[in-house]
């Protein structure tokens, strides 16, 4: 059933429903609403974080969903699904895609990536899984594992990937990825234009997710008052 529903993503947009504790729009209440309003609008997925927001976005949308838990560990760099206690709140409410952070950092506890992605598997073989990557590398190494999804999340917000820019020389990154990966492909981080988002698909990406350009809009905002005291 939910690789029925995940097939309707091909060529489609996911759009990113997040708000952090210290953002203005942090609301399970008002994330459902948004994922309503990205409904009406086009899109034919979600992107979601925690179980709260998901639960929320499920009971007024029926699009499928991919579904994180951010938190922070100190022992780790990794913050996207970093554990298994992530992974089991994620499982209470049963999003049709889990994306977890696959950049190379070891997990908390110390835990590799392919450690703790052969462990997800074992206890839930059924789940779709999405692999969060910066670097090609990471993304090929991710595809070799057997993750279901291969995305570029992260391209640009890791030491490795330090100054990479996604739509850098026509998305060379995303061209390399979708030459070497097996498994489908979806593009995501930065991909903040209506032109980028088309063009991510026209190369071969599965889907493409945009988060802030649509979801954020003190940072939309703050874009344009940019623009504007240029001139003054």
């Amino acid at each position: 059933m939910a690789e029925n529903k995940v097939d309707c993503l091909k060529g489609k947009l996911i759009v990113s429903c997040q708000a952090l504790p210290q953002e203005p729009l942090h609301s399970s209440f008002i994330m459902g609403r948004m994922a309503l309003a990205a409904k009406e609008g086009g899109a034919r997925g979600i992107r979601a974080n925690t179980k709260e927001d998901i639960r929320a976005i499920q009971s007024v949308v029926d699009l499928p969903v991919i579904g994180i838990v951010k938190r922070d560990y100190e022992d780790s760099k990794v913050y996207i699904t970093p554990t298994m206690k992530e992974v089991e709140e994620l499982m209470e409410v049963q999003p049709e895609i889990i994306a977890l952070d696959a950049t190379g950092a070891l997990r908390p506890h110390g835990l590799t990536l392919e450690e703790f992605f052969r462990q997800v598997k074992e206890r839930y073989p059924n789940q779709l899984w999405m692999a969060d990557c910066s670097t090609v590398e990471e993304a090929l190494r991710a595809d070799a594992l057997g993750f279901d999804f291969i995305g570029t999340t992260m391209v640009g917000y890791t030491e490795q990937s330090k100054g990479d820019q996604i739509e850098a020389e026509d998305f060379k990154i995303l061209r390399e990825i979708l030459a070497g990966a097996k498994h489908r492909v979806i593009a995501e981080g930065n991909i903040d234009t209506p032109c980028k988002a088309k063009r991510v698909l026209e190369l071969g990406a599965f889907s493409v997710v945009v988060g802030s350009a649509i979801t954020r809009p003190q940072l939309i905002t703050k874009s344009f008052a940019e623009a504007l005291a240029e001139d003054e």
